[in-house]
Protein backbone atom coordinates (compact mmCIF):
# COMPACT_ATOMS: atom_id res chain seq x y z
CA UNK A 1 0.00 0.00 0.00
CA UNK A 2 1.12 3.50 -0.73
CA UNK A 3 0.82 5.14 2.70
CA UNK A 4 1.73 8.59 1.34
CA UNK A 5 -1.32 8.50 -0.94
CA UNK A 6 -3.48 7.28 1.94
CA UNK A 7 -2.30 10.18 4.13
CA UNK A 8 -2.97 12.62 1.29
CA UNK A 9 -6.49 11.20 0.88
CA UNK A 10 -7.15 11.86 4.59
CA UNK A 11 -6.05 15.49 4.13
CA UNK A 12 -8.25 15.83 1.06
CA UNK A 13 -11.23 14.34 2.90
CA UNK A 14 -10.92 16.88 5.71
CA UNK A 15 -10.62 19.59 3.04
CA UNK A 16 -14.03 18.32 1.83
CA UNK A 17 -12.95 16.54 -1.35
CA UNK A 18 -15.84 14.33 -2.50
CA UNK A 19 -15.86 10.62 -1.66
CA UNK A 20 -16.09 9.89 -5.41
CA UNK A 21 -12.65 11.50 -5.85
CA UNK A 22 -11.06 9.79 -2.82
CA UNK A 23 -12.10 6.19 -3.51
CA UNK A 24 -10.25 5.82 -6.85
CA UNK A 25 -7.11 7.28 -5.24
CA UNK A 26 -7.31 4.81 -2.35
CA UNK A 27 -7.84 1.94 -4.81
CA UNK A 28 -4.79 3.03 -6.81
CA UNK A 29 -2.80 3.09 -3.54
CA UNK A 30 -3.63 -0.60 -3.05
CA UNK A 31 -6.48 -0.19 -0.54
CA UNK A 32 -9.18 -2.88 -0.73
CA UNK A 33 -11.22 -1.71 2.23
CA UNK A 34 -11.00 0.40 5.34
CA UNK A 35 -12.60 0.72 8.74
CA UNK A 36 -13.24 4.06 10.42
CA UNK A 37 -13.29 3.48 14.18
CA UNK A 38 -15.19 6.48 15.53
CA UNK A 39 -14.62 5.46 19.16
CA UNK A 40 -10.82 5.60 18.82
CA UNK A 41 -10.87 8.09 15.91
CA UNK A 42 -8.65 5.89 13.73
CA UNK A 43 -8.87 4.49 10.23
CA UNK A 44 -7.39 1.13 9.35
CA UNK A 45 -6.77 0.51 5.65
CA UNK A 46 -6.39 -3.02 4.27
CA UNK A 47 -4.84 -4.30 1.07
CA UNK A 48 -5.72 -7.49 -0.82
CA UNK A 49 -3.22 -9.49 1.25
CA UNK A 50 -4.74 -8.41 4.57
CA UNK A 51 -1.93 -6.03 5.48
CA UNK A 52 -3.16 -3.04 7.46
CA UNK A 53 -2.15 0.58 7.93
CA UNK A 54 -3.54 2.73 10.75
CA UNK A 55 -4.00 6.48 10.66
CA UNK A 56 -5.56 8.87 13.16
CA UNK A 57 -8.74 10.71 12.18
CA UNK A 58 -7.97 14.38 12.86
CA UNK A 59 -11.51 15.23 13.98
CA UNK A 60 -11.66 18.25 16.26
CA UNK A 61 -14.44 18.47 18.86
CA UNK A 62 -15.90 15.07 18.02
CA UNK A 63 -19.03 14.24 20.01
CA UNK A 64 -19.53 11.18 22.17
CA UNK A 65 -21.16 8.33 20.28
CA UNK A 66 -24.90 8.24 21.02
CA UNK A 67 -26.09 5.10 22.77
CA UNK A 68 -28.80 4.23 20.25
CA UNK A 69 -28.33 3.88 16.51
CA UNK A 70 -30.59 6.11 14.40
CA UNK A 71 -30.67 4.55 10.94
CA UNK A 72 -32.78 7.35 9.43
CA UNK A 73 -30.31 10.03 10.54
CA UNK A 74 -27.33 8.04 9.26
CA UNK A 75 -29.13 7.63 5.92
CA UNK A 76 -29.95 11.37 5.72
CA UNK A 77 -26.37 12.28 6.63
CA UNK A 78 -24.93 10.00 3.95
CA UNK A 79 -27.25 11.60 1.39
CA UNK A 80 -26.27 15.11 2.58
CA UNK A 81 -22.54 14.47 2.06
CA UNK A 82 -23.21 12.82 -1.31
CA UNK A 83 -25.04 16.00 -2.40
CA UNK A 84 -22.14 18.15 -1.16
CA UNK A 85 -24.26 19.88 1.51
CA UNK A 86 -21.83 19.05 4.32
CA UNK A 87 -18.12 18.31 4.61
CA UNK A 88 -16.43 15.21 5.98
CA UNK A 89 -15.86 16.48 9.54
CA UNK A 90 -19.54 17.46 9.84
CA UNK A 91 -20.51 14.08 8.35
CA UNK A 92 -18.52 12.31 11.07
CA UNK A 93 -20.04 14.44 13.84
CA UNK A 94 -23.57 13.76 12.60
CA UNK A 95 -23.19 10.00 12.28
CA UNK A 96 -21.54 9.87 15.73
CA UNK A 97 -24.51 11.80 17.14
CA UNK A 98 -26.71 9.20 15.40
CA UNK A 99 -24.96 6.37 17.28
CA UNK A 100 -22.51 5.19 14.61
CA UNK A 101 -19.50 3.66 16.36
CA UNK A 102 -17.68 2.64 13.19
CA UNK A 103 -18.13 2.21 9.49
CA UNK A 104 -16.49 0.05 6.86
CA UNK A 105 -15.92 0.86 3.21
CA UNK A 106 -15.58 -2.00 0.73
CA UNK A 107 -14.04 -0.58 -2.45
CA UNK A 108 -14.42 -3.71 -4.56
CA UNK A 109 -17.90 -4.37 -3.17
CA UNK A 110 -18.88 -0.73 -3.82
CA UNK A 111 -20.60 -0.19 -0.50
CA UNK A 112 -20.20 1.30 2.95
CA UNK A 113 -21.68 -0.18 6.11
CA UNK A 114 -22.38 1.90 9.21
CA UNK A 115 -22.63 0.18 12.61
CA UNK A 116 -24.04 1.00 16.03
CA UNK A 117 -22.68 -0.19 19.36
CA UNK A 118 -25.11 -3.12 19.54
CA UNK A 119 -24.65 -4.43 16.01
CA UNK A 120 -27.31 -2.39 14.27
CA UNK A 121 -26.23 -1.42 10.78
CA UNK A 122 -27.09 0.50 7.66
CA UNK A 123 -25.67 -0.34 4.23
CA UNK A 124 -25.20 2.30 1.52
CA UNK A 125 -24.20 1.22 -2.00
CA UNK A 126 -21.79 3.61 -3.72
CA UNK A 127 -23.56 6.02 -6.05
CA UNK A 128 -23.40 5.05 -9.70
CA UNK A 129 -20.32 6.50 -11.43
CA UNK A 130 -20.94 9.67 -13.43
CA UNK A 131 -21.07 9.07 -17.17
Amino acid sequence: MNTDTIADCMKQSFADAPFSKIIPQLASAGVNSYTADLVKLRNTYYDADGQGFDEALPLKDGPAIARSFDTATVNMTVKAIQRGEIGYAEFLRRIMNAGCSHYEVFIGGRKAMYFGRDGEFYTEPFPAPAK
